[in-house]
Formats: structure tokens, C-alpha cells, sequence
């Protein structure tokens, strides 16, 4: 069974592995932790974060503050 989510393309495979494991599905959820929580992810390093982080300016959201 394919899971549908909705991130930004560019994303690994493993970065996107790592996110489904903590159960997000939407770039969206991700304004609920911060940063340095998305760092902790197993399989999520800085070229993920950075991709992740543009899509979230884009929209006019961030991360939550630490």
C-alpha cells in the first residue's frame, strides 16, 4: 500500500521514510515541531531540512520556536 503525502519534491527517500515513521503525511504538521525535532529524525539531514524549510517560506509558515 503506497502512502500519500504531500512534500516537497527533492526530498530523499530516507528523509521521507523518517517523517512517515513519526507520522507525518503533510508538509503542513511540520509547523507543529521544531527544527532541532526534525533534526532527531533518523534518516533527516541539513540538504532535507533545508528543502523543507524553503517549502515552509514559501507557504509564509516556519517551524515552531524553540
Amino acid at each position: 500500500m503506497t502512502r500519500v503525502t504531500n512534500f516537497p519534491k527533492g526530498l530523499s527517500k530516507p528523509a521521507i521514510r523518517a517523517l512517515e515513521g513519526a507520522g507525518y503525511t503533510d508538509i503542513n504538521q511540520l509547523v507543529e515541531i521544531t527544527e532541532k525535532e526534525l533534526a532527531a529524525l533518523h534518516g533527516m539531514g541539513p540538504r532535507g531540512i533545508k528543502i523543507i524549510k524553503d517549502a515552509l517560506k514559501e507557504k509564509g509558515c516556519s517551524f515552531k520556536s524553540e
